[in-house]
C-alpha cells in the first residue's frame, strides 16, 4: 500500500511539474518535422466542387521546393483553386519568425483534442491578414488551417495523415474557399450541372467551393526543377 501511495504522489507531483507545453513548443516541432522536406513531387486525383459547375475529376502533380516555390498542375488545364492561396503552405505558415502567435487553447477535431494558434504577420504589408492554425500535439502535425489574405478572400485546409506524417506531408487535403474570391479565366466557358442556361460570373458570388485531393504517392528529397515553377 506504502508503495501504491507513493506511486500515485509521485505522478501528480511529475504532472502538477511538468506543464503541457507551450504553443510555441508545439509549432517549432511541427516546423521541425516538416522542414526534412527540401522539395518533393506528389501526384494524386482532385475532385472539385464549385457551384453550378461541372469540373471532372482531374489527375494533379503538387511540385514544392524550399523556401515557399509551390505549383500544382492539373490534367484539365484549368485549377479552381485562387492562385494566391496555392503559395501558401505549411512551410511558410510554421515560420515563427514571420508571425506574432497567440495560444487560442484548445478544439477537439474527429475525437482528437488540437492546440489551436493564431498567427499575425509581423510584415504589414503581407498577402496574409490572420491564420488559425490546429495542431495534433502528439503527432505535431497541422490538421486544420484558416486563413485570411487581403487579395483572395479566406479560405480553409483540412488535412489527413496516413503514411508519410513522419514528413508532416498529408494524404487528403481538403480546401473550402469562396468562390466570390476566384477569377474565371478570360474567354473559358464551363457547364453547369443543373442544366439550366449559363450564367456570368458574377452569379458565382457568395457561392462555396471546394477541392478535395487525394495523393496517391510522394517523391521526398529527390530533387525538383527550377524550371517546372
Amino acid at each position: 500500500m506504502y508503495h501504491f501511495i507513493k506511486l500515485v504522489t509521485l505522478f501528480l507531483f511529475y504532472s502538477i511539474a511538468s506543464p503541457a507545453q507551450d504553443i510555441e513548443t508545439i509549432l517549432e516541432k511541427a516546423r521541425i518535422k516538416i522542414n526534412q522536406v527540401n522539395d518533393y513531387q506528389a501526384s494524386g486525383k482532385m475532385k472539385t466542387n464549385v457551384a453550378f459547375l461541372k469540373v471532372p475529376v482531374a489527375n494533379i502533380t503538387v511540385y514544392f521546393k524550399k523556401p515557399n516555390k509551390l505549383k500544382l498542375k492539373s490534367e484539365k488545364g484549368v485549377s479552381f483553386i485562387p492562385k494566391g492561396a496555392v503559395s501558401i503552405n505549411m512551410n511558410s505558415l510554421l515560420e515563427s519568425d514571420r508571425f506574432t502567435i497567440i495560444d487560442a487553447g484548445t478544439e477537439k477535431i474527429n475525437n482528437v483534442m488540437m492546440r489551436v494558434a493564431k498567427l499575425l504577420p509581423l510584415d504589414d504589408n503581407s498577402d496574409v491578414v490572420l491564420s488559425t492554425v490546429y495542431i495534433d500535439p502528439s503527432n505535431f502535425v497541422i490538421c486544420k488551417a484558416k486563413t485570411t489574405t487581403r487579395e483572395n478572400g479566406t479560405y480553409e485546409l483540412v488535412m489527413t495523415y496516413g503514411k508519410y506524417i513522419a514528413y508532416g506531408l498529408p494524404d487528403r487535403i481538403v480546401f473550402s474557399f469562396n468562390t466570390r474570391d476566384y477569377k474565371l479565366p478570360k474567354g473559358v466557358t464551363f457547364d453547369f450541372d443543373d442544366g439550366s442556361e449559363k450564367k456570368k460570373p458574377e452569379d458565382l458570388k457568395n457561392k462555396k467551393g471546394k477541392a478535395e485531393i487525394d495523393f496517391n504517392s510522394y517523391i521526398i528529397n529527390k530533387g525538383v526543377q527550377d524550371n517546372i515553377f
